[in-house]
């Protein structure tokens, strides 16, 4: 029933012995509801595009390092949603969750699916603070180690959840065909630029070019090995 088909006086005097609506409630219920389009809309962003479920779940489907996204307006207010989806390091700090780019109305359309404040959405985050010496082995533990596993063996707890499996960081074999430039783009821009799963999120809205070569230096020494001679510095094309 729609909140226009009351009486006005049952909108602005709560019944007696009535507790009155919380500040999360009257967010979402003053909100106009998304229709059926635009909540499919939402749904195939995050399944397709802006990498959500590589770590949330979404109706049963999905990784499973984050909470599940489908009845997060349950637990959380529009306020902390917005902030979460439009600058996530900033509104905790040391989250695993990188700051996805996308258009403003889609970071909109998300927010709303998700039960946030479109009005509390930051468009242009502060920027962060690059690290003054980056460690590789803590900078992988936080954003990498959840699927590709503490040692890159592609055994972290999300790993099984995905559908394609994570990259072996640890494997000589496949590490040295790839390029110091391929690592560093698919860990600044995501899977899908390489044409791999667009469920590895872009971290290059969170992590700064210091920080992304120092896991590339990392990875590195996973493997044991460099990339392909021709992608060296010197190297024979």
């Amino acid at each position: 029933m729609r909140l226009a088909a009351l009486p006005a006086l049952c909108l602005l005097t709560p019944s007696p012995g009535r507790a009155q609506p919380s500040a999360q409630a009257s967010a979402q219920a003053s909100a106009p509801p998304l229709s059926a389009f635009a909540s499919a809309k939402a749904e195939r962003l995050m399944r397709e595009k802006a990498s959500c479920l590589g770590c949330h779940q979404l109706r049963g489907e999905g990784g499973v390092l984050a909470p599940s996204l489908h009845d997060v307006r349950t637990r959380r207010d529009p306020a902390y949603i917005a902030a979460m989806v439009s600058d996530p390091q900033h509104t905790k700090p040391g989250a695993a969750m990188p700051r996805v780019r996308m258009p403003a109305s889609e970071r909109a359309l998300l927010v709303r699916y998700l039960g946030g404040d479109p009005a509390r959405i930051v468009d242009q985050p502060a920027p962060m603070v690059a690290t003054t010496t980056p460690d590789g082995k803590a900078l992988y533990r936080q954003w990498c180690a959840g699927c590709h596993g503490a040692t890159g063996n592609g055994d972290g707890p999300n790993a099984k959840a995905l559908p394609v499996p994570p990259a072996k960081h640890s494997s000589r074999q496949a590490m040295s065909a790839r390029s110091d430039d391929a690592l560093f783009d698919t860990i600044e821009a995501g899977g899908s630029v390489m044409n791999r799963s667009h469920r590895m999120p872009a971290f290059g809205g969170s992590l700064g070019t210091p920080d992304i070569r120092t896991l590339v230096a990392y990875i590195r020494t996973l493997c044991k090995c460099q990339g392909p001679q021709w992608s060296r510095d010197g190297g024979t094309p």
